[in-house]
């Protein structure tokens, strides 16, 4: 039976191997050191990483049971009886230089409906054409645009649509953006901030490992 000595190292007939990319068993002795040393340093982070991530799973989980259950207290006293975070809130410590905030943030897809719309706008751009200005055209485009998820900006259509043109071919392209949205979900962020005092600027505290 393989006898595991170290993460990533296990024995085979007495001698000891590591396993490559592909599968393979491969003898210790023919894997570079710095291979080997590699090896464990990656094991080794992962492993904090791993744990890392596991404590700010349960750190988030905590964190919204014990806002939920204030906001069921809170609740209770005005015989509110659903209680649990359903919205943005924001929560601030006594002495103004501790905060809590929970904000939802929806999502949205776009049906159909919006290659109706950037057609109309194209058929618009087209007649006005001598007279449209390239701010407008840029603004247009980019509301368009998708990202490299293949997602559409919303907050660029939304912007399109505040645009006043009084063209009826541009009003039914505003009434097809607005019929092509749809609510697909929304997801729930926590976020903390801090200062040093009641007048100074918040400062967030930071959990996400990239903007460290």
């Amino acid at each position: 039976m393989n006898e595991q000595t170290k993460p990533g190292v296990f024995e085979v007939n007495g001698e000891a191997h590591m396993k490559n990319a592909q599968g393979h068993s491969v003898p210790l002795e023919q894997i570079r050191p710095q291979d080997q040393l590699l090896d464990e340093l990656v094991r080794k982070i992962i492993g904090f990483a791993t744990d890392l991530s596991g404590q700010i799973a349960r750190f988030k989980g905590h964190c919204f049971e014990d806002v939920n259950d204030f906001l069921g207290l809170l609740s209770a006293e005005y015989g509110e009886t659903k209680g649990g975070a359903r919205g943005n809130l924001t929560l601030t410590s006594f002495d103004g230089t501790m905060q809590v905030k929970v904000q939802v943030a929806d999502h949205f897809d776009y049906g159909p409906e919006l290659q109706i719309a950037k057609n109309l706008v194209d058929q618009c751009l087209i007649e006005w054409s001598a007279d449209a200005r390239p701010e407008l055209r840029a603004i247009i485009e980019r509301a368009f645009q998708t990202n490299k998820e293949g997602k559409i900006n919303r907050a660029e259509l939304l912007g399109l649509k505040r645009l006043e043109i009084d063209d009826p071919r541009w009003r039914n392209a505003m009434q097809a953006i607005t019929d092509a949205e749809r609510a697909i979900g929304s997801k729930t962020y926590m976020r903390f901030y801090r200062r040093e005092h009641g007048q100074a600027q918040w400062e967030a505290i930071t959990i996400d490992m990239a903007k460290a």
